[in-house]
């Protein structure tokens, strides 16, 4: 028998790995750069998008998915044209965070605090990203 809060979790695990799948087809990510938002290794990450596996998510992961989910919105929100929207992320940016690099890159270095500060930027430029 399930607890309440395993059978809450799953709940919201299907839905969010399906955004992350969405948005990592939007954004073109490659199985590396799925692993690095994810904060797994490259195989572990590929096989459960492929198993579609919602048990084995971590709450981290969730958390990571969120924010993802954050910064995409923002950016859509930002940009109206979906294109400029979609790839920004792997456009070099001068802002205090990314120092000349893109955000993708930031985002991709593992640690789940580089995700909330791309979602912070974003929402310091006046995005409400809920």
């Amino acid at each position: 028998m399930r607890k309440p809060n395993e059978s809450s979790a799953a709940g919201i695990a299907t839905p969010a790995l399906r955004v992350f799948m969405e948005i990592a087809e939007a954004w073109k990510l490659t199985h590396q750069e799925q692993a690095g938002i994810l904060g797994v290794p490259v195989g572990v990450a590929q096989a459960r998008l492929e198993a579609f596996e919602v048990n084995d998510l971590l709450p981290e992961t969730l958390e990571r998915i969120s924010y993802l989910l954050g910064i995409y919105r923002a950016l859509h929100t930002l940009f109206p044209n979906e294109q400029q929207a979609n790839t920004w992320v792997r456009r070099p940016n001068t802002g205090a965070p990314f120092n000349g690099d893109t955000a993708l890159r930031l985002m991709c270095a593992g640690r789940i605090g580089e995700l909330a500060t791309v979602r912070e930027y974003l929402e310091a430029q006046g995005i409400s990203a809920p």
